[in-house]
């Protein structure tokens, strides 16, 4: 489950700046401008999958785009089921919240008192494993991950990959995104509850709530409107790879339409699931602006709680504005989506600022060759770098702490990433070496210097 948090690098300089106006935008409706927008990026062959946005209790656009399946054509739409990936760890801290409330745990509690022989158990608390403090490497990004993940786990299996692993820092002292912590919190419930993880969810959550939509995935069950999830390969739509939902587990494992995720959205307005005091120790940001499952932040000088999600096939994200009623529900079953660009433009529509559609960009073939002269590393700003590298005859990107990104060209100096609205063009100097690059989004330019 790779997780798409919404402090990635595109999406950040996204909300330094905005964009300009798309022409004639105030002639059209809040809700034909959203539906334009979206349908943008279902041009531009960068997303398919269903949209939830509302404002006040009220639905301004719920509809799906795209195909749920390529090969039958079936279109998406709002009761299509999609894997949400990092989003689940939204609901596994509810039930420990709930769990909390009923005296079972406390969020205080060391991991060694559910597993005792856990290495510097005794240090690490549910409190640390719920804000991404415990120290504990992220098992997702483990060499071997690939060939794991289509293997069955049991939750004891799934600890054992990354129990004995050192820890990256003492707990409490850094905050660094970690899966491992949400799986170890589903073992937890567990624990405490006495019933399976699925279960848990399942009477406490859904059923409460009637999301009948929802629930945890597997490859076995027999599941109404289910999406399938696609990737890209030499810019074909391809199936995406097996993963065993065992392994993404308390993590990412869940599956979701957006119509449930609003049922969801409104009833953190409420005490339903629980009490105030719970529901504001979730959302208070610790280190990294991470709460209880949920990043919080500002954008557009409006506070916004929010997560994105990413796993074999789909891509997924959930921005809540609570101040102003707001609820963006983005669900794609294409894992090179990049739903939070399309949150955040989306936000821009519904708070009156700027923004332009994206355009649809087009692969030339060029020398590969070419691609060596650009690679290195470029500082984007203090100790933030986007380090380009060639690899098997294609350019890839990858920013300071951030997975790899294939950029494609459209000219021998300017290349993009499919699913991003972005841009980067690389500088020469009159002798012809390469001292810079410059990203270009939402129009905004943002220069980098090589410095390697």
């Amino acid at each position: 489950m790779k997780t798409k948090p919404i402090s990635i690098l595109f999406v950040v300089l996204a909300l330094l700046s905005a964009g300009t106006w798309h022409a004639y935008s105030h002639f059209f409706s809040t809700s034909a401008k959203l539906n334009s927008l979206v349908k943008a990026y279902v041009e531009q062959g960068s997303f398919s999958g269903s949209v939830l946005v509302a404002k006040d209790g009220k639905i301004l656009l719920c509809k799906g785009y795209g195909f749920a399946n390529y090969e039958h054509e079936v279109p998406n739409s709002p009761e299509t089921k999609f894997r949400l990936g990092s989003i689940t760890k939204q609901f596994t801290s509810m039930a420990i919240m709930q769990l909390q409330e009923r005296g079972l745990l406390n969020v205080s509690d060391s991991v060694a008192k559910y597993i005792p022989d856990y290495p510097r158990g005794n240090e690490i608390t549910i409190h640390h494993l719920l804000t991404h403090t415990a120290g504990i490497p992220n098992v997702t990004a483990f060499p071997k991950y690939q060939k794991k993940k289509i293997k069955p786990h049991t939750l004891e299996q799934l600890i054992n990959r990354f129990k004995d692993k050192p820890l990256e820092f003492k707990p409490g002292e850094k905050h660094r995104y970690s899966n491992s912590g949400y799986m170890l919190l589903g073992y937890i419930i567990e624990k405490a509850s006495g019933k399976k993880y699925e279960t848990i969810l399942k009477e406490n959550i859904f059923v409460p709530l009637e999301m009948n939509n929802s629930g945890y995935d597997k490859a076995s069950l027999v599941l109404k409107n289910r999406a399938s999830g696609y990737g890209k390969a030499d810019d074909e739509l391809i199936n995406s790879g097996y993963i065993d939902m065992s392994f993404p587990a308390g993590a990412g494992a869940l599956y979701s339409t957006v119509e449930d995720l609003y049922l969801w959205d409104q009833a953190l307005y409420t005490e339903k699931l629980a009490t105030k005091e719970s529901l504001e120790t979730s959302l208070t940001p610790f280190k990294g602006n991470y709460g209880y499952g949920w990043c919080i932040g500002e954008s557009y000088n409006h506070n916004f709680v929010g997560h994105g999600g990413g796993i074999d096939g789909f891509s997924t994200d959930i921005v809540r504005y609570p101040d102003d009623k707001i609820c963006i529900i983005i669900l794609s079953n294409l894992e090179y989506a990049h739903p939070s660009g399309i949150s955040n433009k989306i936000a821009a529509v519904l708070f009156g600022k700027r923004y332009e559609l994206p355009k649809k960009h087009v692969i030339v073939k060029v020398d590969p060759q070419i691609y060596d002269q650009y690679v290195g590393k470029y500082k984007l700003r203090e100790k933030f770098f986007i380090t380009v590298t060639k690899e098997n005859d294609k350019l890839i990107t990858q920013a300071t702490e951030q997975g790899k990104i294939e950029i494609f060209p459209e000219s021998e100096t300017v290349f993009f990433n499919i699913g991003i609205d972005a841009q980067i063009s690389f500088v020469k100097d009159d002798s012809g070496k390469v001292t810079k690059l410059i990203l270009h989004q939402g129009g905004v330019e943002s220069v980098a210097e090589k410095v390697d």
